[in-house]
Parts: C-alpha cells; sequence; structure tokens
C-alpha cells in the first residue's frame, strides 16, 4: 500500500488526513486481537499482504531480549512479538506519529505492556537487537531505503537477525544483492518465498 487515504503517503511524519479511527478484528499467528486503525498510517483497512507473508514464515522470536519492528504501522508485528515473547523487550519504531500513537494504543488494549512504541529518534544510541522484523517502506524511494536499513540492521547484536519482507516486482532480489555487498559482515539470503514476496534473512556473522 503506497499512500494513505486521500493520496497522502504512509510515511508521512504528521498526517494531515482526518484521523478517523475504526477497529479490526483479526488473527496474529493463533491470537486473536482488536486493534485501532486510522487514515494515514500503512494498510489502514487490513493486514497487508506482505506483513502476512512475514508472520506466516517469520520463526518464533526469542524468548527473550531485545527486539524491534522496523516501521510499525499501527502495530501487528510488533504485537505479534510481544505476545509470543512477553518477557523480550520490543521496541516499535516508525516516522509517523499516528502510527506509533496507535501501536502503543494496541499494545496496551491488547495486553502487551512490553512494547515501546516510539519515533526513531527516541530509541536509545546505544541499543541494539536480538531480533528485527520489518515489512519496509520500499516507496519511500531506493536511497531513503538503503540509508534507512544501514542504520539499523547494523544495530544487530552479534548472532542477531533480521527478516524483511519485500514485494519481488518492487526490487527484493535487487535489495538482496545490495544487502549482500554492503553489509560485508552479515549472511544475507533468501529466507521464503510467496504470494509474490520475498522474505530476506539478514544474520549478523562477526
Amino acid at each position: 500500500m503506497a499512500q494513505g487515504d486521500g493520496g497522502e503517503q504512509y510515511f508521512s511524519s504528521s498526517p494531515e488526513s482526518p484521523d478517523v479511527r475504526r477497529s479490526l478484528h483479526l488473527e496474529l499467528r493463533g491470537r486473536d486481537v482488536t486493534v485501532e486503525t486510522s487514515n494515514g498510517v500503512f494498510s489502514a483497512h487490513r493486514l497487508d499482504l506482505g506483513t502476512s507473508v512475514l508472520l506466516r514464515h517469520a520463526p518464533e522470536p526469542p524468548l527473550r531480549g531485545t527486539l524491534l519492528d522496523l516501521g510499525c504501522g499501527w502495530g501487528p508485528l510488533s504485537l505479534t512479538m510481544a505476545l509470543e515473547s512477553p518477557e523480550a523487550s520490543v521496541w516499535a519504531v516508525d516516522v509517523n506519529e499516528r502510527a506509533v500513537e496507535l501501536t502503543a494504543r494496541n499494545a496496551a488494549s491488547n495486553s502487551a505492556p512490553n512494547v515501546h512504541a516510539v519515533l526513531a529518534d527516541a530509541v536509545p544510541e546505544d541499543l541494539r537487537f536480538d531480533l528485527i522484523w520489518s515489512n519496509p517502506p520500499i516507496r519511500v524511494g531506493k536511497e531513503a531505503l538503503h540509508a534507512l536499513l544501514m542504520s539499523w540492521l547494523p544495530r544487530l547484536n552479534p548472532s542477531g537477525t533480521a527478516y524483511l519482507v519485500v514485494q519481488r516486482n518492487l526490487g527484493s532480489d535487487s535489495l538482496l544483492a545490495w544487502l549482500s555487498s554492503a553489509l560485508p559482515s552479515f549472511a544475507c539470503s533468501k529466507y521464503a518465498s510467496s504470494k509474490g514476496y520475498r522474505v530476506i534473512e539478514v544474520r549478523r556473522t562477526a
């Protein structure tokens, strides 16, 4: 989904579209949840297909540790990690203020107090992650996407792993090739493929 309602980009920091809240009832890896969404955030009307593919294929998160949902939207990945690993600390990060607020509300209403939903610049600079899940904002453009990934993937702990879901016709294979060259101390590979999407695994090896 490239845009929010009214043509507004979902990666705007302060959405100008009307903040019209709606409820979604859905299942996240076997757990029934009710969440709140709104205009101006990614996939405001449903669980998008890419996120669904990532949830279907990504292995269970570690029971403990520090986990990151990069580009959280209204929070489906954060909620899943938090509910599957209630002793872990889950950071949900987005540039969209409305998305961060929705993720915080959804975590609270679904008994996931281990979610920390914040804007990117509020994450402590020295924080490192054992796991990253992301449906990254491909449509921000290649340069901005590369800068985003290079800001966060190097913050994986030793043996930490990231799983990124990217649509094949939006450049998943070229992104995988770029990651392999840009991150020489990481093992980057195709982890799964489904419904026109690739799940890319990025594992720190040194």
